[in-house]
């Protein structure tokens, strides 16, 4: 069994914790790392651990995070969650933040007051995509020339988990659906990925830059977690 068969084999069994009196299902991983981390999404408790952590230690570092694990669990089983969308009129999806009620008729796509009106969902995928290149290329220039840093060049991906890369080549490439986000939630997004210009890694330095150009990222990238969650589903040949 390969690596990544094995990792698979581990993430799709379920394990049970007792937290605050609650049970707990999780998802669990060992990994070639040094420290032991927990994430929680929309699918979950998730638990990675060095390849020969004690199970002990284990168990132990998930009940000091008991607080925070419950806590992000609840925020979680709220969340709004997607919508998938059939392309018809009285539909709604959001445009940099705002919710908008999609009007189905004939014409170029346009927005009119609290609605977007579009003739197919062909040509306001397109649309969509325009406006989120124009809104976030001006905001890598701005992030860059704060690093001294000449303007990147800037492209777009179809991704829906991945919200940006920055490549060796120092080019960025953002996804289009951060056109359904808050400005300032995107703006992380961009100063993320810029940072990466000066610092190809995640590393201590590289955490500094992001904090200078965008100072309290850690609430943004929690919010924009819950966010991405709730992105709407296209349809398939859209």
């Amino acid at each position: 069994m390969d690596r990544r068969a094995a990792e698979s084999a581990y993430l799709n069994r379920a394990y049970l914790i007792r937290l605050a009196g609650r049970e707990v299902e999780y998802r669990f991983v060992r990994r070639r790392r040094r420290t032991l981390g927990i994430t929680v999404d929309a699918d979950g408790l998730k638990v990675s651990a060095p390849l020969r952590a004690p199970w002990r230690d284990i168990e132990g570092f998930v009940r000091e995070k008991e607080r925070w694990i419950l806590a992000k669990l609840d925020e979680w089983s709220v969340a709004p969650k997607p919508g998938r969308l059939r392309g018809v009129s009285g539909e709604r999806l959001p445009l940099f933040g705002e919710m908008l009620e999609l009007c189905m008729r004939t014409g170029p796509v346009r927005r009119e007051g609290a609605s977007l009106c579009a003739p197919n969902m062909g040509s306001l995928v397109k649309w969509l995509k325009l406006a989120a290149l124009a809104a976030m290329t001006p905001r890598v220039a701005h992030f860059a020339a704060l690093l001294s840093q000449p303007t990147p060049r800037v492209s777009l991906s179809n991704a829906r988990t991945q919200w940006g890369v920055c490549t060796a080549g120092g080019s960025i490439r953002l996804s289009w659906r951060l056109v359904h986000i808050e400005p300032e939630l995107a703006d992380y997004v961009v100063a993320h990925e810029t940072a990466h210009l000066v610092e190809l890694n995640h590393s201590r330095r590289f955490w500094t830059i992001v904090e200078r150009l965008y100072p309290g990222w850690q609430e943004a990238r929690e919010r924009l977690e819950l966010a991405g969650a709730a992105l709407p589903i296209f349809p398939r040949n859209s």
